[in-house]
């Protein structure tokens, strides 16, 4: 059985991930950054899980025509696969509209996908200031490709969002004002609080917290001066 994508796992529906739509959400397997807060160890850092191959995926979506609205394509990080564009042609050749979830290391595959005319959403995680990417993600060029994929969706004319999951100790006000700053005039930006789990990239960070009310409420009015929509998730 020829896998072409390294699927790591499908979620068979969500009501949450693609908004205002029913959607399947596809992991893929394998990323750059190495976030110690990540939640998915086993889509980030090998032995990954036993993979969903293509033949899988598409039977059960043809088994969902007229019962799903779309398609989120999450990781892991998806843009990491060379062969995502034809990935995605081939849901979005089948009726479904995609949604692209990144963290926006890969600025060229990314302006192509999204050029592409078949994305309907696509999401990006802030994870830091720019300057601290090295030391949260453990990737040193990591900064001006993450400024040039702002860029990129927010020319795009697609319907986008950016977030950022916050935890406490991790981000001051200071660093949620930065990260606003850097995506400077986008339509919407979406706080979420860090939630310790098991399945954490680094179990170190299992003794963090998620921050206040009170924190994420100044964090949202710091933010709103930079982006035309700022909510807490």
């Amino acid at each position: 059985m020829i896998i072409y994508m390294r699927i790591g796992g499908l979620q068979k529906l969500s009501l949450v991930d693609f908004p205002e739509r029913t959607a399947a959400v596809v992991f893929t397997t394998g990323c750059v950054f190495q976030c110690g807060f990540c939640y998915n160890k086993n889509l980030v850092r090998p032995p990954f899980a036993p993979r969903i191959s293509e033949e899988e995926l598409f039977a059960f979506l043809e088994n969902r025509r007229g019962k799903l609205d779309g398609v989120v394509i999450t990781g892991g990080e998806p843009t990491l696969h060379a062969d995502l564009l034809p990935f995605l042609r081939k849901i979005h050749a089948r009726g479904f509209a995609v949604k692209l979830d990144s963290n926006g290391y890969f600025p060229d595959r990314l302006r192509d996908i999204l050029s592409s005319g078949i994305i309907a959403y696509i999401a990006m995680d802030i994870k830091a200031p720019a300057a601290a990417y090295a030391e949260l993600a453990h990737v040193a060029d990591a900064a001006p490709r993450i400024t040039q994929s702002i860029e990129i969706i927010r020319i795009s004319g697609i319907p986008y969002e950016f977030r950022s999951t916050l935890i406490d100790g991790i981000h001051t006000l200071e660093w949620v004002e930065k990260m606003a700053r850097m995506i400077r005039g986008a339509r919407a930006y979406y706080l979420q609080s860090f939630q310790p789990t098991e399945t954490l990239l680094d179990p170190a960070y299992r003794e963090k917290t998620a921050p206040s009310s009170a924190f994420l409420e100044e964090a949202a009015a710091r933010c709103r001066k930079y982006v035309e929509k700022c909510e807490i998730r």
